[in-house]
């Protein structure tokens, strides 16, 4: 049997005035400390980006001893 992994998702939105340094420091900053890496990036017609990040969810079995 073969478990598939799980992800837990968070949407970040970057407003047109953010330079493309600043957002590329914020999703760097999001992917150093909190482990999450991008999943989807949007690019909207006014210069906004919707950003979707995700991360594995590690879960511990119990022990039975």
């Amino acid at each position: 049997m073969v478990v598939m992994p799980e992800y837990e998702f968070r949407d970040v939105y970057v407003p047109r005035g953010v330079s493309r340094k600043a957002a590329t420091r914020l999703l760097t900053e999001h992917a150093e400390y909190g482990h999450w890496e991008l999943d989807r990036l949007r690019l909207n017609s006014d210069g906004s980006r919707q950003v979707r990040l995700r991360r594995r969810i590690i879960r511990q079995l119990r022990a039975t001893w």
